[in-house]
Order: C-alpha cells, then sequence, then structure tokens
C-alpha cells in the first residue's frame, strides 16, 4: 500500500473500494442515491457506512493478523521478483543486439 493510500480520507477510500447498498424498500420504491458522499443522505436507501471498510479489514485498512502480512509480503517479493527477471532479459536481449527494431 502506498503512503498516499494510508493518508487518504475514510470516505475517499470507501468510495474508491466499492461500497455495498443497502436497502431498505418498507415504505416505499429505492432512493439509492447515485453514488456514496461525504455527508450521510437523507434517503431510506444508503450506500453502507465507511466505517465497514474498518472492519471488514478489506482494501485500504488492511489486515492486521499476522498470516495476512506475511501473505501481504510473499505477494510483493514474487511481484519483485517477476519485474527483477524481466529487466535482465531485456537488458540481456538489448546486449545480445537482438533488440534492434
Amino acid at each position: 500500500m502506498s503512503r498516499t493510500d494510508k493518508t487518504k480520507p475514510l470516505w475517499v477510500r470507501h468510495r474508491e473500494h466499492r461500497p455495498r447498498p443497502v436497502h431498505d424498500h418498507r415504505a416505499g420504491p429505492c432512493d439509492l442515491p447515485p453514488g456514496p458522499t461525504r455527508a450521510e443522505p437523507g434517503t431510506r436507501c444508503r450506500w453502507e457506512s465507511p466505517g465497514a471498510l474498518l472492519f471488514d479489514r478489506t482494501c485500504c485498512s488492511g489486515c492486521g493478523m499476522r498470516g495476512c502480512v506475511t501473505e501481504r509480503q510473499r505477494e510483493a517479493r514474487a511481484g519483485n521478483r517477476r519485474e527483477r527477471y524481466a529487466g535482465r532479459r531485456e537488458a540481456r536481449l538489448f546486449a545480445a543486439g537482438a533488440d534492434d527494431a
């Protein structure tokens, strides 16, 4: 997670990470706003609370459990390794003159 993701306000992160709608059709048709807003709408149907990100441990809030951290680190190392190998492969092809297009 980049530093900019950590410093974004919660409502911005909530909007970026597909919040779920919460419907209440007991008193009429659906009046769900087109998207989540910073202020609480005065409608029956609404978008889930931004605090749900904190309790769900999804997206930007991340999982603080040891297994989750280990898994994230493993994925990051694998991604870095792929990038490093691709760079070396490209450098070898360039040095061999195969990339003279």
